[in-house]
């Protein structure tokens, strides 16, 4: 894992409930797809919203659903299936189905077992909608017609062509209620009993990464000529002769083929060639028996579909490996995401562990709340896992100006003193006049005393650091306090304010530069313009991010004592 850390606890959360989603998806997706068993994506979304719903019992925060349900998505990668976009979509789907009516109906029966109905038969539109998106809309032609046909020829009163699917609705509806059932009554007993320790790990679940292709040469160049190639596909299906966009999907297929090997495998599946023939007998059959045309017109009319499919399927399948590139996950942590790929690194380390503790599916359904209890319960022990994991020698508090850096620091002076933990150091209070800064002061952790340190500069005398003198009395009691820290037994040290003057070797600079290289922990208030100043001056490389703006102070005071103790 990276050095730099900067994540908050709801997304800590959120990767502990994720991993346990995604260990799920792939221990019982592997298991039904084997068996082939019917409402198999029902089972694995049942699981999930189970998952979902029982850990809220013990985690309360708002917008963990969909934070889960994205990571859970994104690790979909990690499946051996060459298909992921559409169980991405679908994951992620679901998660945001679940939170949006936990908001409006809150956390209780109503709001469970509505949102989890509703998610369930997500399933049901996302699979109509995959075919279209893959077939086209003739696929719905071909279906309406086809039953309108059956239902004349069989004198039937009843709209065949709605009726499959409102019988459809209503069976995952009620699936989706069973799910929520089972969820509340995991996490009533999650609730009312005491985490327990995960399981240990075994070599299959080691193993589960071998298959990765970590030496496969990403591209971003790649990322867009596919990007075009799917689009060039899809408007010469629409405007062009079927010699020209037969032979251009051909020929792109082939391109994708020898670059990727995930594409190779979505073609040489039995069941795609199956579909293929199936697709385009009965779109001939419905254009020649009941749009009375040409049988050519019809079999043209079903290969297209199919090519749009090879198009869409391949496509897809391409654009999802490149998209596992590196710079992409880098491009991220620029963006208001950019916690996420942090969240995931955690869960992808806990993969395998999550892996090897969930039991199979068989074992399940003898007791399927027990046997869920039993690897939900885990959550509160992985969480403290992922707190130590995430608990450096050196913290670095970042914020922007007047945005509580200090105040941060302070709260955890008080709570640190108040368990009784020896600490030292400095911290500086901001001297605010009529709105304005018009100094700091510096304030010895230690003994409590307080001097004036920067002052609007009004002596030309005195050293400055921008438009603020240096005082020699509070540089000299900072500059003590630090030195005790040096040399006294307290493990922890607090230094505010590392900024400019310290980078351009002033202020506590040295004193930084000693601390850095002993055995204490450190924190470092610093401002986001400076962090990564600070970070290259003193080459730290054990170090924790923490934005003031998303993480409290009792968390990092937690993980110092942690620490510490």
């Amino acid at each position: 894992m990276n050095s730099k850390f900067e994540i908050s606890e709801k997304w800590i959360k959120a990767s502990v409930i994720g991993t346990i989603w995604a260990a799920s998806e792939i221990v019982f997706g592997s298991f039904l797809h084997n068996l082939r068993i019917p409402f198999s994506s029902n089972v694995l979304t049942g699981i999930g919203l189970i998952i979902l719903i029982s850990s809220s019992y013990k985690w309360t925060e708002k917008g963990l659903f969909w934070r889960a349900g994205l990571i859970c998505a994104l690790m979909k990668t990690m499946s051996p299936s060459a298909v992921i976009f559409g169980p991405m979509v679908a994951i992620l789907s679901q998660s945001l189905i679940l939170e949006l009516f936990t908001r409006i109906a809150g956390k209780r029966f109503i709001g469970f077992a509505l949102g989890a109905m509703v998610a369930m038969s997500w399933n049901l539109f996302h699979k109509i909608m995959n075919l279209v998106i893959s077939y086209g809309f003739n696929l719905v032609n071909v279906y309406a017609d086809l039953l309108k046909y059956v239902q004349k020829q069989l004198r039937i009163d009843i709209d065949l062509v709605w009726s499959p699917l409102v019988v459809l609705v209503l069976i995952y509806a009620v699936l989706g209620l069973i799910s929520a059932i089972i969820g509340m009554r995991v996490g009533r007993k999650l609730a009312s009993q005491p985490s327990v320790n995960r399981l240990n790990s075994n070599n299959a679940a080691k193993e589960f990464f071998s298959n990765r292709n970590r030496d496969f040469n990403y591209s971003i160049a790649w990322l867009v000529i596919n990007v075009l190639l799917l689009i060039t596909a899809f408007v010469l299906l629409n405007y062009s002769p079927w010699y020209i966009w037969s032979s251009t999907i051909a020929v792109i297929a082939t391109i994708w083929i020898l670059r990727y090997k995930r594409a190779l495998r979505q073609l040489s599946k039995p069941r795609f060639w199956i579909y293929f023939v199936v697709i385009t007998m009965l779109a001939a059959f419905v254009v020649t028996k009941i749009q009375s045309q040409d049988i050519m017109q019809g079999l043209l009319i079903g290969i297209k579909m199919n090519f749009r499919a090879i198009a869409v399927i391949l496509g897809f399948t391409v654009l999802g490996t490149e998209l596992y590139n590196p710079r992409v996950r880098e491009f991220f942590l620029k963006t208001s995401f950019k916690q996420l790929p942090l969240a995931l690194e955690l869960s992808f380390e806990s993969l395998p562990l999550m892996i090897a503790s969930v039991p199979e599916l068989k074992v399940i359904i003898r007791n399927p709340v027990q046997m869920i209890y039993q690897v939900i319960s885990q959550i509160e022990y992985r969480l403290e896992e992922l707190r130590n994991k995430l608990s450096r020698k050196i913290y670095i508090i970042t914020g922007s100006i007047g945005e509580g850096k200090t105040t941060q620091v302070q709260k955890i002076v008080n709570e640190l003193q108040n368990r009784g933990i020896p600490l030292s150091g400095v911290y500086s209070p901001r001297i605010m006049e009529q709105g304005e800064t018009t100094g700091y002061d510096v304030v010895d952790i230690e003994s409590g005393r307080r001097e004036p340190f920067l002052r609007l500069a009004e002596n030309d005398s005195l050293d400055q650091i921008g438009r603020f003198n240096i005082l020699p009395e509070g540089y000299s009691v900072g500059l003590a306090a630090l030195a005790k820290s040096r040399t006294n037994n307290n493990r922890l040290v607090i230094i505010d304010e590392v900024g400019k003057l310290d980078i351009n070797n002033q202020g506590w600079a040295e004193n930084i530069a000693e601390l850095v290289n002993g055995s204490q922990f450190l924190v470092l208030a610093v401002r986001d313009t400076f962090t990564d100043q600070v970070i290259e001056k003193w080459n730290l490389k054990d170090y924790s991010v923490f934005k003031v703006s998303d993480n409290p102070h009792q968390l990092v005071s937690e993980l110092l004592i942690n620490q510490l103790s």
